[in-house]
């Protein structure tokens, strides 16, 4: 921010009086002088505009007809993001954060539509991207930042440009890319449980000016929020490894080759939950609930490990007239091993262990032309993936059961959309995107005599089978730019996520557990506005919007009588398309510039998500039924004041982030819902004035306040489990770049 210094009357009539006389002499020298002055002053109160590829080319947020929330590495610094869970706030109608006993296992929910279940067979909502490859599975999702670029979140069906899996929306992290310097970053962060996280950044010209390199590692480590009160182990623990590289190849004036790889190593600890029923009926010693909502008595060995990583190779063409070409090869793979203790206590009740993995070969081609009023991008999508692994339950140390077996996928996809300008300030854009999917799972669950896991007693479910989904999802969109401060623009789209397989099938429980579901749609009808003040200082979006979500997949705890006594002694996860439903949102979002030291940041969403029909044992209980993750309402407020200090600049900041009463489970247990709340964090910032030292001060759920995320509502066996968000947490960073 440039500092604005007040000066006499007297000098300033001087300096407005040679001004004026080096006018008249055609001094070029005063109006460079005067030009760099006033950029300097409109740099102090303007926003800046914001780029993005949402639609696969650079528009700026006013100009993309989209709603999407863009924040640049600047901006996620200030709101103190550290994963993706972390903006969960900072995005109207965006539900996002670790998946109930995992650490870095990703549920995201938008505008009410995701998936909470996080195993094999089944496909999130929402789909994430890392520089435009598309992660498969949830497992090792919830992204910890390390040199990114930007973060755009699309909200809405995505179905034309990004098709798989993002009938909900699409989150985009973008990182950043080797450049043709010599540069560098370095950064320790010490707080709360031991806190202590180093990054280090380095770019640099490899012996030649066409091959530049990039490398980023992180190593992210905190003690636990809790404690296994059976053992002492740490609960909520981090510990976490990453690493990044990319180089870039420059053989021509017009080719450029990216090769890039990733690696992630989590072994953080299990997330810690408190049980919510006064005591289980299973546990011999019936034990309380502890105070503390992160302790455990777990029983089983503290694991929670993921190991995932890839890497991809990008091929850009930029040809002559108006047109370019891209190809996008990825390769992906994750390793998770990991206990899941339901019931939270030593003795064996619903103690659950597995094995995970899975791998994925992605191709894409991209064309882009411009053509006078035409702007278009054409792509051709093949995906091949294979996720399985083993999961083992011991229910009451007496029923023991196995689900092992994978699930393959075969997508393969054509898109086109294209914008034409068809008046000077009349936009239309047609899209539409062909999909063709294969699903082929592998199960075989059975029945064992002890926990052993080796001798089999029966046989619940043991296929092979296969199921092909075809879809067409268009999108078409309207926008006119009735000034050069406000766009505004009306949309139709539709979204697809195929069907697939319960692999935790149990066909002697229910028999129709062992046949595919069938594929879900939304198609969404949208109005929009984008509205900048002539001065740059205020940027306003708003969308409203209806959606129509039909055959929604759903995943619900089903309890079952293993033993033939009559008695509902066990419990497995049952798949359907129980349902369909409507949702109704609005969606608000404020920047603004108040001068030259104070910024306010906000957004407001509300959402009216509701059933049409859901399907229950063949009774339509859609009346009594509530959407998951869809609070009706949530917004948030941020505050920053910036002001020159120690030679540089300090800015402090205040977010208020609150949301309503919001279901997290479909069992809709109100022991496990969660109310409305707020939640408060601070930040104070200070840059040096070469920009090269940056020293921050940062406070998140300040108020320590207690809220549930998800838990788990298993009657048969006693369970009724909550977890929770992060605690208090204060961190002191310092960081320098060269």
């Amino acid at each position: 921010m440039a500092r604005h210094v007040k000066k006499p009357l007297a000098a300033a009539i001087a300096l407005l009086l040679l001004s004026t006389a080096a006018f008249a002499q055609d001094t070029t020298a005063a109006d460079e002088a005067a030009a760099k002055k006033k950029k300097e002053e409109a740099a102090a109160t303007e926003l800046g505009a914001v780029t993005v590829t949402a639609r696969k080319r650079e528009e700026t947020l006013q100009e993309v007809p989209v709603a999407v929330t863009a924040f640049t590495e600047t901006a996620l610094e200030n709101y103190n993001v550290e994963d993706l869970g972390d903006l969960d706030a900072l995005v109207p109608n965006l539900t996002i954060y670790a998946a109930r006993g995992a650490s870095s296992t990703v549920t995201a929910y938008i505008r009410g539509v995701g998936q909470s279940d996080p195993l094999w067979g089944v496909d999130p909502g929402v789909g994430i991207y890392i520089d435009d490859v598309y992660v498969a599975r949830p497992q090792g999702a919830l992204l910890d930042l390390l040199d990114v670029e930007r973060i755009e979140v699309l909200r809405g069906p995505q179905g034309t440009l990004y098709g798989k899996n993002t009938i909900g929306g699409a989150i985009r992290y973008l990182t950043r890319q080797p450049v043709a310097t010599n540069e560098g970053r370095a950064e320790l962060v010490a707080g709360t449980q031991s806190r202590f996280d180093v990054r280090a950044v380095a770019n640099a010209q490899l012996g030649s000016d066409a091959v530049d390199g990039r490398i980023a590692v992180a190593a992210l480590n905190h003690d636990g929020f809790g404690e296994n009160r059976a053992n002492g182990a740490p609960v909520s623990d981090q510990e976490v490894l990453v690493a990044r590289g990319a180089v870039a190849l420059h053989p021509h004036a017009d080719l450029d080759v990216t090769i890039a790889g990733d690696w992630t190593d989590d072994q953080s600890g299990v997330r810690g939950g408190r049980r919510l029923n006064a005591a289980n009926p299973f546990d011999p010693a019936q034990t309380p609930p502890f105070d503390d909502r992160y302790d455990i008595a777990s029983g089983m060995p503290n694991v929670n490990d993921v190991a995932s990583g890839g890497a991809s190779a990008t091929v850009a063409w930029h040809g002559g007239e108006g047109w370019s070409l891209k190809s996008i090869t990825a390769w992906r793979r994750s390793e998770t091993a990991t206990t899941i203790d339901f019931d939270q206590l030593p003795d064996p009740i619903a103690d659950v262990d597995g094995t995970l993995d899975d791998e994925q070969l992605s191709q894409e081609l991209q064309l882009a032309v411009e053509r006078g009023a035409i702007d278009a991008v054409f792509g051709a999508y093949w995906f091949d993936g294979s996720a399985g692994g083993t999961v083992r339950n011991d229910f009451r140390g007496a029923t023991f059961t196995a689900t092992s077996g994978s699930v393959d996928t075969e997508s393969m996809a054509l898109y086109g959309e294209g914008t034409w300008r068809f008046a000077r300030d009349w936009s239309l854009t047609l899209g539409a995107r062909w999909t063709n999917e294969t699903k082929r799972a592998h199960v075989l669950n059975r029945a064992f005599a002890d926990a052993t896991f080796a001798t089999a007693l029966a046989t619940q479910a043991a296929f092979d089978d296969s199921a092909s989904y075809a879809n067409v999802s268009p999108r078409i969109v309207l926008d006119w730019h009735a000034s050069d401060a406000l766009m505004l623009y009306a949309s139709a789209s539709r979204g697809f996520k195929s069907g697939g397989f319960n692999i935790r099938a149990n066909v002697a429980a229910v028999p129709a557990s062992a046949r595919p579901f069938d594929d879900e749609s939304v198609t969404a009808y949208e109005l929009g506005a984008k509205l900048g003040s002539a001065d740059g200082r205020v940027a306003l979006a708003a969308a409203a919007f209806h959606e129509d979500y039909r055959d929604i997949q759903l995943s619900v705890f089903s309890a079952y009588d293993s033993n033939g006594d009559g008695v509902d002694d066990a419990f497995f996860g049952d798949f359907t398309n129980a349902a369909r439903g409507e949702i109704d949102g609005l969606e608000l979002e404020l920047a603004a510039r108040l001068g030259e030291r104070w910024r306010v940041q906000g957004n407001y969403a509300w959402l009216d998500a509701r059933y049409d029909e859901y399907v229950d044992r063949g009774t339509d209980v859609s009346g009594t039924k509530r959407f998951t993750n869809a609070p009706p309402r949530s917004g948030m407020l941020s505050l920053e004041y910036a002001w020159p200090f120690a030679g540089g600049e300090l800015a402090a900041r205040v977010t208020y982030a609150r949301q309503s009463r919001v279901y997290p489970t479909t069992d809709l247990s109100e022991a496990i819902a969660q109310g409305s709340y707020g939640l408060l964090d601070a930040g104070l910032a200070w840059h040096s004035a070469s920009r090269a030292w940056r020293v921050t001060l940062q406070g998140s759920n300040l108020a320590d306040t207690e809220y549930r995320t998800s838990g788990y509502n298993v009657p048969v066996l006693g369970v009724l489990t909550g977890f929770y968000g992060e605690p208090r947490q204060v961190s002191l960073g310092v960081r320098y770049d060269w």
